[in-house]
């Protein structure tokens, strides 16, 4: 009878041992597949902010940065075109901005920090085609009243030179603006906004 005590105590060890190294086994394991669920270093960068020079960005000029996979304007207006912005109100779907296509800090006439600076993805918020930049007032194939802006002419969606939308064209909403903020009078920061406001 003692020898059955031994063997079901070695048992008892032994299947209690065996569970132990397995379940560290296992654990080894799945570390590496767990792992691999996680963003890779290039995916977690893709989201990372992005960071702009502005510094020889001329009066009526436009730059293109990519940030999260989408094209970023940065359009530096001219005191004619910030002037032209207050009287297209009667004519644009959203012009105070109230639906959440920007930042609360860009909620306003220029929906920018800076009213000379435009900062906006440039993705038509209609299918998601990438409009053109379209500064020239008058423009012969956008007819003698056009004010400047962006024109997306894959369904012919037209933004004024704040990214919003004007009435009677496919895009329901203004451009998005990003978050951003300035590092300095020649730097700014896409994707954080941090201490913006």
């Amino acid at each position: 009878m003692s020898g059955d005590n031994t063997n079901t105590g070695r048992r008892r060890f032994l299947t209690a041992a065996t569970s132990v190294v397995g379940a560290v086994g296992v654990g080894f394991a799945l570390v590496p597949f767990i792992s691999s669920m996680q963003p890779s270093a290039k995916a977690r960068a893709a989201g990372a902010p992005v960071r702009a020079d502005i510094s020889k960005l001329e009066p009526g000029q436009m730059i293109r940065v990519k940030w999260r996979g989408k094209p970023v304007w940065l359009v530096k207006r001219t005191d004619d075109m910030l002037e032209e912005l207050p009287k297209l109100d009667s004519e644009l779907r959203d012009p105070a901005s109230e639906q959440p296509q920007q930042p609360p800090y860009a909620q306003n006439e220029y929906r920018s920090i800076k009213p000379e600076i435009l900062v906006t993805v440039g993705i038509c918020t209609h299918l998601g085609c990438s409009p053109t930049y379209r500064p020239d007032m008058g423009a012969a194939d956008l007819g003698a009243d056009w004010p400047g802006g962006f024109f997306c002419p894959c369904h012919g969606s037209r933004f004024d030179l704040a990214g919003r939308v004007f009435k009677g064209v496919p895009a329901p909403l203004n451009l998005e603006v990003p978050p951003h903020r300035y590092l300095s009078d020649n730097e700014v920061l896409i994707g954080e906004d941090e201490g913006a406001a």
